[in-house]
């Protein structure tokens, strides 16, 4: 069982229909908040954290420039409130 609050790694995520619209998604707000071209290419690791809701932790690779190159993306979701935000998009260096 999940520790309310506590991060954990999320099971079976790499092939997740769910996961991958998620990382398009931080893709894509990413995009319009900066201006910029970034291509979703999968889904690296997922870790989820509950809170009022679900934070997704998502190493994502995706291409800038014509680079692959690795991110992080934090995205909190409330189903019940169809409420779904980028929290934090950052790169983690080149894949």
């Amino acid at each position: 069982m999940a520790t309310l609050g506590g991060i954990r790694e999320s099971q079976g995520t790499q092939n997740s229909l769910e996961i991958d619209n998620l990382a398009r998604f931080a893709v894509d707000e990413h995009n319009k908040k900066e201006n910029s071209m970034i291509e979703f290419g999968r889904v690296v690791n997922t870790k989820e954290q509950v809170v009022a809701g679900t934070i997704y932790y998502i190493t994502l690779e995706a291409t800038d420039a014509g680079k692959k190159k690795t991110f992080e993306a934090k995205v909190w979701v409330k189903p019940w409130m169809n409420f779904k935000e980028v929290q934090e998009f950052k790169p983690v260096g080149d894949a």
